[in-house]
């Protein structure tokens, strides 16, 4: 057999380790969140003002904030896959994300 032909041998058998559905499932699942995320700041902007005994101005700010800190961190998530690891990267911002929704979730003041 001819290198040429063992090459294209070896190309032809190679199969993923992961299933590659698998892989695009968790992406698209952390994807929706973020969007589904931001759809619930939108709507709950009255529920806070209320529970945090803030005006709508003040409880605006809260939607004003997440929005420009992803304006941020958006850009910065190339460099930061690649410095990281794409998947050690995934997982960590997954983890952060829940933490800081949690800890949002268990506000009782505007500030905190």
């Amino acid at each position: 057999m001819s290198q040429s032909a063992s090459l294209t041998a070896e190309l032809t058998d190679w199969k993923p380790v992961v299933n590659p559905w698998l892989v695009a499932s968790a992406v698209m699942l952390a994807t929706i969140l973020e969007v589904l995320d931001t759809s619930v700041a939108n709507v709950a902007v009255p529920n806070i003002a209320g529970n945090l005994s803030a005006s709508m101005d003040e409880a605006t700010w809260v939607l004003t904030s997440y929005l420009v800190s992803n304006a941020i961190v958006l850009p910065m998530t190339g460099w930061l896959s690649g410095f990281f690891g794409r998947k050690r990267f995934l997982i960590g911002c997954i983890v952060l994300f829940t933490l800081a929704s949690a800890a949002c979730g268990m506000a009782t003041t505007l500030g905190s």
